[in-house]
């Protein structure tokens, strides 16, 4: 009788030496097409980086109800802490209000720049 081993596919993560962001909040400079994307529709954008960070596409779309964008806010927040960047939550809640298209833009710079792949659990391949 023989075993069948199975090994799933492990996320993988490049090592980074620096605790900070890769670009500051308003190098968009960095990235002129997506930049220019999140400045006339910042919804959209939104949606596509949520989804590419592994959560839900329609989920910055609830920004909308209020004055300070909490899914922004708590996207900077979960992304600090999975890259290990030093900041705080009112930072974060300074950036996301006042300027959201460029948090958004950092945002995506950050996930390109550090190449971290995102194992959705649970995903079926078809």
């Amino acid at each position: 009788m023989s075993k069948l081993v199975i090994h799933q596919p492990q996320p993988m993560m490049d090592v980074q030496d620096s605790d900070e962001w890769g670009s500051g909040i308003c190098d968009c400079c960095q990235d002129v097409p997506e930049c220019c994307f999140a400045f006339w529709c910042c919804p959209c954008f939104a949606c596509k980086i949520s989804r590419d960070y592994g959560q839900c596409l329609c989920l910055p779309l609830l920004d909308t109800f209020g004055c300070i964008p909490p899914v922004t806010m708590s996207m900077r927040v979960s992304m600090r802490q999975r890259y290990g960047i030093k900041g705080t939550m009112c930072r974060d809640c300074v950036h996301a209000t006042c300027c959201n298209p460029c948090s958004w833009c950092q945002m995506s710079r950050e996930m390109k720049r550090r190449q971290i792949h995102v194992l959705l659990v649970g995903a079926k391949t078809t």
